[in-house]
């Protein structure tokens, strides 16, 4: 359901509603966007395992979904994403969960093999997000500015979290919730991995049902 936004809201908080064909806001200098695409075809299911060094991917992997928080004039990104969140998810190496059924369908059922569950087929990830900082470089002959991205430098400082203002109430100006990736663990729910924002709150979720 699109969310309906009082422009005098808006106002009021100093943002505004993208208008460059993106589904997202502007506000005090950040831009919150969020993409929605398809899930991975089957090429690119490939060069994510060979990446990842694996042969177990979610059965829907959205590739192209994102949620970007950019902060536009020092290119500051923070950006949640499923291959970041796979890469996670590949170097927890946890275990693979034992449910009361496990015994009965230890080995799913392909039309020429069976694989063993001997991996963590929830695919749960301790991803909290992916950040970089966007440096805009000198323009090639033919116009076109070249871009490169370098890790921030993270520093230690005596700034807290507002939980009183984060716990107050005020008017919702952005919400969306973006789908990473989702599973259907054979008779036993669904594992997905989503991140919610509103305004410029983030959550993510890693459920499973």
């Amino acid at each position: 359901m699109e969310l309906e936004v009082d422009d005098k809201d808006l106002k009021a908080a100093g943002a505004e509603i993208l208008t460059d064909g993106h589904h997202g806001l502007r506000i005090h200098g950040w831009e919150i966007v969020s993409y929605k695409g398809s899930i991975l075809k089957s090429s690119s299911v490939i060069t994510w395992e060979e990446k990842l060094e694996t042969s177990h991917l979610p059965e829907m992997v959205f590739g192209e979904s994102s949620l970007v928080l950019k902060h536009v004039i020092s290119g500051a990104k923070i950006h949640f994403n499923a291959f970041d969140a796979l890469t996670g998810w590949k170097k927890e190496a946890l275990p693979p969960v034992e449910v009361p059924a496990a015994a009965q369908w230890k080995f799913r059922s392909k039309p020429f093999q069976q694989v063993i569950l001997d991996y963590d087929y929830t695919f749960t990830t301790p991803y909290c997000g992916s950040e970089t900082i966007g440096l805009d470089m000198e323009k090639k002959d033919s116009g076109e500015i070249l871009e490169a991205t370098c890790s921030p430098c993270w520093e230690d400082c005596e700034e807290q979290i507002d939980v009183v203002a984060l716990a107050s109430k005020e008017p919702i100006l952005f919400y969306d919730e973006v789908v990473l990736y989702e599973d259907e663990l054979a008779d036993n729910g669904v594992s997905l991995l989503t991140v919610k924002v509103v305004n410029a709150k983030i959550f993510t979720n890693c459920s499973k049902h």
